[in-house]
């Protein structure tokens, strides 16, 4: 599987349709997200120079997708992993992590010192990834109106570096 931005037409249409084949798993979230407004202006805040999308190739076909954002938290530039969603086809081939480590790389390298995410409690399988990675639970960090919501975060480098 070849991981690859989404920059071309091409590639930003198949990021769209992963996101809109996992928008059920965010339910009720997609209203007060904009995910709609989200969708339709992609690469949005997911472009350069402060973010990145990536999609998931197994030959022709897409199969997964991940972003990250720059966002702020309490006056600090932190960066978010959003929209990572591999299709049932690629589970357990080792895709999500691949997806995670590259947007954590990328983070890393764009200088962020802390990487934020959000997911249900119920994506035990998620929230294993997200684990196995390194993020930890941490308070919340937005407005997200979930009751089931679990926040975590991921440090990703020295404070005295900046971003």
């Amino acid at each position: 599987m070849d991981i690859r931005e989404a920059v071309a037409t091409t590639e930003l249409a198949a990021a769209a349709a992963l996101f809109v084949e996992y928008a059920p798993a965010i339910g009720d979230s997609r209203t007060y997200q904009r995910f709609d407004e989200e969708v339709a202006a992609l690469p949005g805040r997911y472009g350069r120079p402060s973010g990145r999308l990536y999609v998931a190739w197994d030959g022709a076909g897409a199969v997964g997708c991940v972003a990250l954002r720059e966002i702020e938290v309490d006056g600090e530039r932190v960066c978010e992993m959003k929209r990572m969603y591999v299709r049932p086809r690629a589970r357990g081939t080792g895709l999500g992590r691949r997806l995670g480590e590259r947007a954590i790389a990328d983070g890393r390298e764009m200088g962020y010192r802390v990487m934020k995410l959000d997911t249900d409690a119920a994506m035990m399988a998620a929230r294993g990834l997200y684990g196995s990675l390194g993020f930890v639970e941490c308070p919340r960090y937005n407005d997200d109106p979930m009751e089931t919501t679990v926040f975590m975060e991921l440090v990703l480098g020295d404070e005295r570096r900046g971003v």
